[in-house]
């Protein structure tokens, strides 16, 4: 074979324009695309999980605002006084259905945020377990806007009849702009 030096430069050159080309190509059309490609495909996915959380939101719509709506009814006053008798009067009220003893409630006003502030009530109960079980019953079943927070049970005797109970409670109360 006898290669023309002036066809092999042509070759040469060719081959050189060819390698350019191509990663040319793939620097300014292929790795764009591609890139486009996968941003697009998240942000694909990102809307079909919008589309199927709003979906499922809709399905439950009806029994969140009826939750909603017991929560609004339920919560505490919106007078702080009034707020903490209500709260006061829960506790005879749990403990006369029990029959445990409670001392030392310490109500607390805390603001969550513009919209609601929550009373928060620490309180010392004694009694037997099954009195204590039985007022931690009527705190759950109470239609009022509660929640127990914490508890701490201990016992107050080496038979374990009489227990205290640390109990710490929280009540929801809407403010105006929530209602």
């Amino acid at each position: 074979m006898n290669f023309d030096p002036k066809n092999r430069q042509h070759v040469l050159l060719l081959v050189a324009a060819i390698v350019v080309g191509i990663f040319l190509g793939d620097r300014l059309v292929r790795a764009p695309l591609w890139n486009a490609w996968k941003a697009r495909s998240v942000r694909l996915a990102d809307l079909q999980k919008k589309v199927g959380d709003g979906e499922m939101l809709l399905k439950r719509g009806d029994s969140l605002l009826a939750r909603w709506d017991n929560m609004r009814t339920n919560a505490l006053p919106a007078d702080t006084a009034a707020a903490e008798s209500v709260v006061m009067r829960a506790f005879n009220r749990w403990a006369d259905a029990s029959g445990v003893s409670v001392s030392g409630i310490r109500p607390q006003w805390k603001r969550a945020d513009e919209d609601y502030m929550t009373l928060e009530c620490r309180a010392d109960i004694a009694g037997d377990l099954n009195a204590i079980t039985r007022f931690l019953y009527e705190i759950e079943h109470d239609p009022l806007g509660v929640k127990v927070d914490s508890a701490d049970l201990a016992t107050r005797d080496t038979d374990g009849r009489q227990i205290t109970l640390g109990l710490q409670i929280s009540g929801l109360q809407l403010l105006k702009s929530a209602r």
